[in-house]
């Protein structure tokens, strides 16, 4: 079984290096100095839908809600800082603290300008430059040097 494998393999790898099909799909994207080439105009980019507060959301959902969006960033850099930012302070925010958490992890349309104004890279524009960032700056300094490669557990 294993030779059937290795065989097949190789043969995927001969085929790879003969045909010069990778390099033909690279150029259909990439144009010789690395830029990409706009997508074809039947591809449409999807639309990030505008922030809407959500009204009225009780207490403990909103908390539990924050507690997944923290957690599920898309970028691993995120996923960390605000997974144990949120794990650390969302159970003792006020409502208003949580209602300026919930516009900053979901406002931004990119992730990285959370992370630039986090961790000091970039200014924080006025409207994001509140008391939860200031928490957030300090968490991030981590200032205890405690362990953050891993997302705290949930309970």
């Amino acid at each position: 079984m294993a030779l059937s494998w290795s065989f097949s393999l190789r043969h995927v790898q001969r085929f790879v290096t003969r045909t010069s099909c990778l390099p033909a799909l690279t150029r259909a994207w990439y144009s010789d100095k690395g830029d990409m080439h706009p997508a074809p105009p039947e591809i449409q980019e999807p639309t990030i839908p505008p922030y809407e507060e959500k009204v009225g959301e009780p207490v403990h959902l909103k908390r539990a809600r924050l507690q997944y969006q923290s957690r599920k960033r898309g970028m691993l850099e995120n996923g960390l800082i605000l997974s144990s930012f949120a794990h650390r302070f969302l159970p003792s925010m006020t409502e208003n603290q949580l209602a300026l958490y919930d516009r900053l992890i979901n406002l931004p349309s990119n992730d990285w300008e959370i992370y630039y104004w986090a961790t000091g890279v970039q200014p924080t524009p006025q409207e994001f430059d509140n008391e939860v960032m200031t928490m957030l700056k300090e968490f991030v300094k981590n200032s205890d040097r405690e362990n953050r490669t891993i997302q705290p557990n949930l309970h």
